[in-house]
């Protein structure tokens, strides 16, 4: 009894393993339709991610609280899902997940084998990490395209082998993926290249049908010939041959397939050419298929296109453009201007340097005898008169240590009853050393002198300036397209504004008004109005702007702005002509090897003058510094230049990335040594005596000039005589610039419309003293849309100030209890 009841119970084996399988197949079956609903949550979370990830910020530290809801597509847990994959993640590298994912549940649902599966995880996981790591190499601006771990990952590699070092690493994973995971190699490649020559090469021999024979090209049918003995058709019945126009080999055999004749041929005799079939082909290898001619056999069903040459122009057409209407002259608009003549300057009755013998001699007698009584013989001494300074070159006896003279500044100084004296030593190019003396009666240099010299008149540079002379007498004049950028510095009154008058002086008897134009910002408001009366000549301005000159500092951000833009355009327009710069461009377009259909045109230069920097940088600060040193930067090439004027040469005025594109520097007589080593890197500046003394250097050695002197009514004379004549329509117009608005719209009239976190943000923004974005995201934890619609709010209760560019906004609030007041009266 007990035996048949234990062979009741017992189960067949085999059954057994049946159900076991079935269940585990189930199970995969299962697991794999999970694999596949969760790449499908990870997809639509990704993507939700780069559209409102900015706006789930802030739920996720708190994913329990009920009141806040996630923009995210798959709710919160897609929030957290996508920030925690992407942000602090893999970036969109995370996107692989999707396909593996993906891929392994379809081959769980498909009982699929998944052995295959490593090699695609393995190599999906290598891009993943590579993608990563490249955008967070290249995207640093965007870090949710490479994820935290690519950010890292980028960081240390960068610690340990640079920026070249990731670049070569990056190389790197490249050729591997493409070795071992595409399997290209370079036997592969080659392979590749000799199979497309020899399909290029068995492309010919093709198989025609009679209705074919129309579209047979660049071939000469000569001969025709068919064997009319035999039955039935063979592949050698119809012989074709021919000789290719473009080569003298021997003739080649094509084949004509005899059932695609049948139905148009009932007879061999059928079958004829005419001997006016004439050569086609013509001597290049290019197929013409444009313009074709007709050539009409007796078979009708039979028709032979010829191609004809194309049209061939043996002149170059901008050379006939040239010759028929001439270059193009960007002058002939105002062909009539006149340029100032040089009687409305000054002559100020100085008829050049007076020597004094007696002071020359007396200050020789000095300076042997001071260095004499510190044991140091002279050998020779040479004086150079200049309108302001004597220059002394000295040769000291063999032996004598340079430092040593070097070190007797002050008492040469005092043994001279001198201003000031600065010792060159040695001077460059010489073997001597120079002493310059201030002279007891400087002389004026008029600006007339300047201008009226044949070194200025025959100068052939791009935009001369006649600065004034030089301790030699001689005019210094430079070019300012190849400083590119100068930077001018000076105590108060020294003679900066008088300087900024003579450069653009010197521009405006040197060039058209169709060549330059000035771009003028004048914070003091009274030093270049003069110029308003040239604006439809010379100057520039954005649209819809009523004064050609800037005094208002939210102008100046927007025009310099638009100086971004302009040198963007134009870099666009060198990138089309195919020409390095604006001289070569210009070069071109007068040639007429430019069309104007294309948005092309003649570049003028463009000047921008600012005459008190530091009030710019402390009122805007980096609003400002930024886009002078892109434009320091990058346009020199496109003939935009900036001359820089301040009478505040600190480093925070003058700051290292000015510095550093303004190689071109103008010191004035400044107060300290660290004033000059500020504007100059070396001291000097500060032993100069003033009154239009200064120390020009363009990085290499310092020249000091004497700064020609131009008087307002001067200045005054060249703008009328300008403003007289006939003029554009308008200033020249750069492009408009469209920055941040500087006040919010009243978004949120109604109160009840107010964030829920509206009192709490007021609080915090009354008790700091400070309306900024930034402090409501740390305070509260929101995220920047969030923070920014509080503010906006804020500002339409009045609560805080409107947006004052880079500051903090103002807050109009005290305290706290007067908060509570402005709430209290709100609800009554």
């Amino acid at each position: 009894m007990a035996k048949t009841v234990k062979k009741q119970n017992s189960k067949n084996p085999d059954e057994q393993d049946v159900k076991l399988n079935l269940q585990k197949s189930q199970y995969k079956v299962l697991f794999g339709l999970l694999l596949i609903l969760f790449a499908i949550a990870l997809a639509v979370s990704f993507v939700s991610f780069f559209v409102y990830g900015q706006q789930d910020q802030s739920l996720l530290n708190n994913l329990s609280d009920r009141t806040n809801t996630a923009e995210n597509w798959f709710g919160k847990i897609g929030a957290f899902l996508s920030d925690f994959f992407i942000y602090k993640g893999f970036g969109i590298g995370s996107f692989m997940l999707v396909k593996l994912f993906l891929l392994t549940g379809a081959y769980l649902t498909f009982q699929m084998p998944l052995k295959k599966l490593k090699n695609v995880w393995f190599w999906d996981l290598y891009l993943m990490i590579f993608i990563s790591v490249t955008c967070g190499f290249f995207a640093t601006n965007l870090p949710e395209l490479g994820g935290t771990i690519g950010f890292e990952i980028n960081a240390f590699l960068q610690d340990f082998v640079g920026n070249v070092g990731v670049i070569l690493v990056l190389i790197l994973a490249v050729f591997i993926y493409l070795l071992f995971k595409i399997k290209i190699s370079p036997d592969t490649i080659k392979s590749t290249i000799e199979s497309g020559k020899e399909r290029f090469k068995t492309e010919n021999k093709e198989v025609f049908s009679p209705e074919q024979k129309e579209n047979i090209p660049n071939y000469n049918l000569e001969e025709f010939e068919v064997k009319e003995n035999e039955e039935d058709f063979s592949l050698e019945d119809i012989v074709l041959k021919t000789v290719p126009a473009f080569d003298e080999k021997p003739t080649s055999q094509f084949e004509i397939n005899k059932e695609a004749l049948k139905p148009t041929i009932s007879s061999y005799s059928e079958i004829e050419l005419e001997p006016t079939i004439k050569k086609t082909i013509p001597q290049t290898q290019e197929p013409l298929v444009e313009k074709t001619e007709v050539i009409v056999t007796d078979d009708e069903n039979f028709v032979i296109e010829k191609a004809q040459d194309e049209d061939i122009v043996e002149e170059n057409l901008a050379a006939k453009l040239v010759e028929n209407f001439g270059e193009f002259d960007p002058t002939l608009e105002l062909s009539n201007y006149k340029f100032p003549t040089i009687d409305l300057l000054k002559d100020y009755g100085t008829s050049g340097i007076t020597i004094n013998q007696a002071e020359l001699e007396e200050n020789k007698n000095n300076i042997v005898e001071t260095l004499r009584n510190y044991k140091i013989d002279i050998a020779q001494i040479k004086a150079t008169v200049g309108p302001s300074v004597t220059l002394y070159e000295i040769v000291p006896e063999a032996g004598i240590r340079i430092s040593k003279i070097k070190s007797l500044e002050d008492d040469i100084a005092l043994s001279l009853s001198a201003l000031g004296i600065r010792i060159i030593a040695p001077i460059p190019g010489k073997g001597t050393i120079g002493i310059e003396v201030p002279n007891k009666n400087p002389t004026m240099v008029p600006m007339k002198s300047v201008i009226s010299s044949a070194k200025f008149q025959e100068a052939e540079m791009e935009l001369p300036i006649a600065l004034g002379k030089t301790i030699s007498n001689e005019t210094f004049v430079v070019d300012l397209a190849k400083m590119p950028h100068m930077l001018m510095a000076g105590a108060t009154g020294q003679g900066k504004s008088v300087g900024l008058n003579a450069v653009l002086t010197s521009l405006l008897y040197k060039k058209h008004p169709a060549e330059v134009k000035f771009v003028l910002v004048d914070p003091k408001k009274v030093e270049l109005t003069l110029f308003n009366k040239i604006e439809r000549h010379y100057l520039a301005k954005l649209p819809d702007t009523e004064d050609a000159i800037i005094t208002d500092n939210t102008k100046v951000i927007n025009t310099l702005n638009s100086l971004c833009i302009e040198m963007d355009n134009r870099y666009s327009l060198l990138k089309d002509a195919m020409v390095r710069n604006i001289k070569e461009y210009n070069a071109k377009f007068k040639q007429r090897k430019l069309n104007p259909e294309n948005g092309h045109r003649f570049l003028p230069y463009i000047v921008l003058v600012v005459d008190e920097f530091a009030d710019l940088i402390m009122t805007a600060g980096k609003e400002v510094e930024t886009p002078i040193a892109r434009l320091a930067q990058l346009a020199r090439a496109i003939g935009i230049h900036l001359i820089i004027a301040t009478q505040r040469p600190s480093v925070n005025v003058i700051t290292g990335i000015i510095k550093a594109n303004f190689p071109a520097r103008i010191a004035f007589r400044v107060t300290s040594k660290i004033d000059s080593r500020t504007i100059l890197d070396t001291q000097g500046a500060d032993q100069l005596i003033g009154r239009g003394d200064l120390l020009y250097t363009n990085g290499n050695d310092l020249v000091r000039v004497q700064c020609a002197f131009v008087d307002t009514p001067e200045v005054e004379k060249i703008t009328e005589f300008i403003g007289a004549q006939k003029a554009y329509a308008t200033a020249y117009l750069l492009p408009e610039y469209v920055g941040e608005e500087g006040s919010s719209v009243n978004l949120d009239i109604d109160i009840s419309e107010r964030d829920s976190m509206f009192r709490e943000a007021a609080e915090i923004i009354v008790t700091a003293q400070q309306g900024s974005a930034s402090l409501l995201q740390r305070k509260l934890k929101l995220g920047y849309n969030r923070a920014g619609r509080l503010i906006d709010q804020l500002e339409a209760a009045g609560i805080v100030g409107p947006f004052e560019g880079s500051k903090a906004r103002s807050v109009n609030i005290p305290d706290l209890v007067a908060l509570e007041h402005f709430f209290n009266n709100e609800q009554s």
